[in-house]
């Protein structure tokens, strides 16, 4: 394996309670002395690209993220836990990362004119989803531009001696296997049903011209902890940092494109408060209670 491609953003702290800022407009979010990280789904992205890259040596594990000058402090945590270098695409500070004004096709984008810039890309790993939107759009994009073999919500991740990857994912349903043929003009399928009690689904992503795109469930690993003489080490790793102007330049897109939402978000509100529960002494008094609602016949 040559190279490893991490995509990873910037969130609200998954601890922190998210409060709504009216006196910023429909779509206000309190953003001040509130915690940001790395959305945990990157996180798991990062720490299985360096365990991949501890089985693989040689390999390049390089942390990319989109948004403000913050980032920056995000890409250092990925070199951290073990990256080797970063790469920065800021943004101004007024423009929003969390589906306001960047949405998931452009970032897409982006990331798409990076691993065509970057050589030897053998794989991109992308957290399934981001904890503040929660789209889960960015890596099938991202692998559709591309023209690229997928995988979502991977649960487990073995790289084949020939290039290929074995991918694991989880599902609501029964466990299928499918075993993914592909060449450079485009992908070809071929679907092998296997029924198990899993509730998963093995993929096998055949190596071809295009590197393969990952995106990360929860159950694929448990990220590291950095440690001291580690976070120090990556003060002096590379991150080259380029404006969201200057690359989308580079890259031939348009950058009223790039910034104009496919979406809108019309308000952002905080849920209603939970009414109270009850307490019941029994199985049939809480029946009654369910067919007094109506909630059983």
């Amino acid at each position: 394996m040559r190279k490893i491609l991490v995509p990873i953003k910037r969130v609200i702290d998954y601890a922190q309670k998210i409060r709504v800022d009216s006196s910023k407009g429909p779509q206000g979010v309190q953003l001040k002395n509130v915690k940001m990280s790395m959305n945990p789904f990157c996180e798991i992205a990062v720490e299985e690209a360096i365990q991949l890259k501890e089985k693989n040596k040689g390999a390049e594990v390089v942390a990319i993220s989109v948004g403000p000058k913050q980032c920056t402090e995000t890409i250092r945590t990925a070199l951290a836990m073990g990256a080797d270098r970063g790469i920065h695409i800021e943004t101004k500070p007024d423009v929003r990362g969390d589906y306001v004004d960047l949405q998931p096709w452009a970032i897409a984008s982006l990331l798409k004119g990076v691993v065509e810039k970057e050589d030897a890309v053998d794989l991109v790993l992308l957290g399934k989803q981001s904890i503040d939107s929660d789209c889960g759009q960015t890596g099938p994009l991202l692998a559709g531009l591309l023209n690229a073999p997928q995988a979502t919500f991977a649960a487990n991740i073995e790289r084949g001696d020939d290039g290929s990857f074995t991918v694991e994912r989880e599902t609501d349903t029964e466990s299928v296997l499918i075993s993914l043929s592909n060449n450079k003009s485009a992908p070809s399928f071929t679907w092998q049903n296997s029924t198990t009690t899993l509730g998963t689904e093995t993929i096998k992503l055949n190596a071809c011209g295009k590197p393969a795109v990952i995106t990360c469930d929860l159950r694929l690993n448990t990220p590291r902890y950095p440690t001291m003489p580690n976070i120090m080490k990556a003060k002096k790793k590379p991150v080259n940092t380029i404006s969201l102007e200057d690359m989308v330049k580079e890259l031939g897109l348009d950058l009223d494109e790039v910034l104009t939402p496919q979406n809108e978000v019309v308000e952002v509100y905080e849920p209603p408060p939970r009414k109270e529960g009850e307490t019941v002494g029994s199985i049939d008094e809480l029946l009654g209670k369910l067919k007094e609602k109506g909630l059983v016949a």
